[in-house]
């Protein structure tokens, strides 16, 4: 009984692997065809270069069509809105943008405190760059507006150009709270409409691939680090505390000490409102986790949070009782427009394309992931273009930098929305709590919106994570995750911003100059080859060595890639040479000796005979001496410049100048093979380096063939005037095999090897 249970496993895996193998072998193919270099490729597949209108043309194209393709590109409501299927999606995105207006009240008027400006300038950055993004933007669930990172950005430049040092009263040494505001919100829209410009600037250029060089480590390594500043830059809210302005290198490092320093003034009641605060927010979110599948849509926690507190407030006189820092004075209406203030363009050039650039990037990242989601297209150029003219009209309105935010965009996307009519319907609620009901916040405190800030920060503390996942994925990407990381919380975000760019470049840089060099074996009974060192079926075909690089070759690894390929090939190539050149130079010097011998031999010789022969006359002698001496001078000379000649063609070399015959060492392998299916393009100095491998290897009886190009590296190949009578197309190859194959058809001792053979 046990017999049979055991061998009935057995026989079933027997049977699989059987039917397996039997399976493959089903499936083998073979494929006949003539060996191919480039000229017969050319020539077979009738190879031309593609012919098309120059786009620079299409872009001064001028026509009615055109016209109307450009308006339809840079205003897409006109696409999707007059098609918007008002019965299936319209009461998804009335409760969306309900709900995604719910969670902006509060979030504007606190990351207007973090931006270090009055709390009604977040609501006025909720409105007009939403409205301005439901107009031109192509995302259909990203929620554009107030964001903690931008915020918080925006507050390092408002605080450092407009400290509360400068706005001391002289009378009392008290803050002129109310010129120190004017002064940062003249800053904060500025700095919105320089940002706007760069952001339109480079989408009508078509900059939006620019983004591609934050990777996806340095953005969560920079968002972590940001949100550690902003975690930070609450904690004066929290506790009650006036800190001194601090901006630069370290800045939040002298912040966390002043805190520490400073704890024992606390104020108890503020500590114990932003306790309480916290609390019920996260009590809130909590259940809205537990419940999510029960609820139609999320208990809007920080509205309910609002409402309480300022309930509270009022009715208990937290400002006058127990020195809690209330909002103030909401102004109800809009604000009128102002124009930006010239005079502070040199001041904020940098720092406002810093923000351009991060605020694009999370806001692009983010509309892909929704785009690959829900089936649509996202146009980079675009998004660039729709948030640059958001931030452009929202700072001419007072309005400071945006982006979107990842959780109300996830609240947009969850509870129904379809296209941006939930954010359009989300500024107009915020338009009426402007208009009317802003005033009635007066009484909220500060420290409520601080507690806000730092429950909404969860989600980009959690990022945190990423050190083990990249540990055990990819331990470059952690290097950039932490150097991006270390360097914004060192530096601040500006700075830690540039330096984390700089060393992501220099390490691809670094990567490019250290690939992957390996010596291709044959796969057995087959046309593929690969590292002999990683296969351990792969052999290499005797007599021929396939070397192949992982990256291109340019001038920044060219000369790597030489020294990689003479290593690998065994053979000390320069060494090599030079004693060839050595033994050569010694033969010539040798011949030339032996000439001078022998041409004194002759002239005695000469003189002996026509001293002897008295018959002849003197002049006859003479010029018969002179002929035959420059005669055999000639000849010994000729001889002596064939003999010294270096490498001739199609092994015509004689003897003499021969590895074995200057009893030199000879290579094992008669044939090179560059497999150059890596290379994406080809500059200069990579021309001159593999011009160079072909003069080498030859140098020491090796002859060297490349293979897999790629069509437009052969141009370019052309273009430089790579190819002469020396190199010719004949000597690149449609694949590795078939170079191989030629070059075993054409070695020293031309035997075919049973590499021909081959069963695909």
């Amino acid at each position: 009984m046990g017999l049979s249970e055991t061998s009935g496993p057995r026989d079933t895996q027997v049977l699989l692997a059987t039917t397996e193998t039997m399976e493959l072998r089903r499936r083998d193919y073979k494929v006949e065809r003539p060996l191919l270099n480039q000229e017969q490729l050319e020539e077979l597949g009738r190879w031309g270069t593609a012919t098309g209108t120059p786009q620079w043309r299409t872009w001064l194209q001028c026509s009615h069509a055109r016209a109307r393709a450009l308006l339809l590109q840079h205003l897409p409501v006109l696409v999707w809105l007059p098609r918007y299927p008002v019965r299936e999606w319209l009461l998804g995105d009335l409760l969306s943008g309900l709900s995604v207006a719910i969670m902006q009240l509060p979030q504007g008027l606190a990351y207007a405190l973090l931006a270090g400006l009055p709390p009604v300038f977040g609501l006025y950055s909720s409105f007009y760059p939403v409205f301005i993004y439901f107009l031109f933007g192509t995302s259909r669930h990203i929620s554009v507006g107030t964001f903690a990172v931008m915020s918080v950005m925006v507050g390092s430049v408002t605080e450092s150009l407009a400290p509360d040092e400068a706005f001391l009263q002289a009378s009392n040494s008290t803050v002129d709270e109310a010129a120190r505001d004017a002064a940062r919100v003249q800053l904060a829209s500025t700095l919105s409409v320089l940002v706007g410009l760069f952001q339109v600037g480079l989408g009508l250029v078509h900059f939006g691939f620019v983004v591609t060089y934050l990777s996806e480590p340095l953005v969560r390594g920079y968002t972590t680090a940001a949100s550690v500043q902003v975690f930070v830059s609450q904690l004066k809210y929290v506790f009650g505390l006036h800190l001194s302005s601090t901006s630069g290198p370290l800045s939040l490092i002298y912040t966390v000490v002043e805190v520490c320093q400073k704890l024992p003034q606390s104020v108890i009641g503020t500590v114990v409102t932003a306790l309480v605060a916290g609390v019920a927010l996260v009590l809130v979110k909590l259940l809205n986790d537990k419940l999510q599948r029960y609820l139609p849509l999320p208990l809007p926690g920080e509205l309910f949070t609002l409402i309480g507190a300022t309930g509270i407030s009022y009715g208990v006189g937290l400002k006058h009782r127990f020195g809690v820092d209330v909002v103030g004075y909401i102004p109800a209406g809009l604000a009128p427009p102002v124009a930006p203030s010239p005079q502070l363009f040199a001041e904020l050039v940098g720092k406002a394309f810093t923000i351009a650039v991060v605020g694009f990037a999370i806001a692009i990242s983010l509309g892909k992931i929704f785009a690959l989601r829900h089936g649509y297209r996202v146009d980079s150029n675009q998004e660039l273009v729709a948030l640059g003219l958001s931030n452009l009209i929202g700072g001419i309105f007072q309005c400071f930098p945006v982006s979107c935010s990842m959780s109300r965009s996830l609240v947009q996307e969850s509870t129904g929305g379809n296209t941006q009519v939930a954010g359009a319907v989300s500024s107009l609620f915020i338009l009426i709590i402007i208009v009317k009901l802003g005033e009635l916040f007066q009484d909220l405190p500060k420290a409520v919106l601080a507690a806000t800030i730092i429950v909404n920060l969860k989600g980009m503390l959690k990022q945190f994570t990423d050190i083990c996942s990249l540990w055990k994925a990819n331990r470059v990407d952690l290097l950039i995750w932490l150097v991006t990381f270390v360097a914004t919380i060192l530096l601040n975000l500006d700075l830690g911003l540039a330096v984390a760019v700089v060393f992501s470049l220099l390490l691809l840089v670094v990567r490019m100059q250290l690939p992957h060099y390996s010596v291709l074996g044959q796969v057995p009974d087959t046309d593929i080859y690969r590292d002999v060192a990683e296969f351990s079926e792969a052999r290499e075909v005797p007599g021929v060595k396939v070397f192949r690089s992982s990256a291109t070759m340019c001038f920044a690894n060219a000369e790597l890639y030489s020294d990689a390929l003479k290593q690998r090939c065994g053979v000390d190539v320069d060494h090599l040479i030079s004693q060839k050149k050595k033994l050569l130079r010694k033969q010539e010097l040798k011949l030339k000796r032996m000439q001078k011998e022998k041409l004194k031999k002759q002239t005695a010789a000469s003189t002996c005979t026509s001293a002897s022969n008295v018959n002849t006359s003197d002049g006859d002698i003479e010029s018969n001496n002179v002929e035959g001496s420059k005669a055999k001078q000639a000849s010994a000379e000729g001889k002596l410049e064939d003999t010294a000649a270096h490498g001739q063609e199609d092994g015509k070399a004689p003897d003499l100048l021969t590895l074995k015959a200057l009893g030199l060492s000879q290579p094992d392998f008669h044939s090179l093979v560059l497999d150059l299916g890596a290379l994406s393009f080809v500059d200069t100095v990579c021309l001159k380096s593999l011009k160079n491998i072909f003069r080498d290897f030859r140098e020491i009886e090796v002859e060297v063939y490349m293979a897999a190009c790629h069509t437009p590296v052969v141009t370019q190949l052309e273009a430089g005037q790579f190819f002469d009578a020396s190199i010719t197309k004949q000597h690149l190859f449609a694949s590795v095999h078939d170079a191989v194959i030629f070059a075993l058809q054409h070695s020293r001792s031309n035997q075919v090897s049973s590499v021909l053979v081959t069963k695909l």
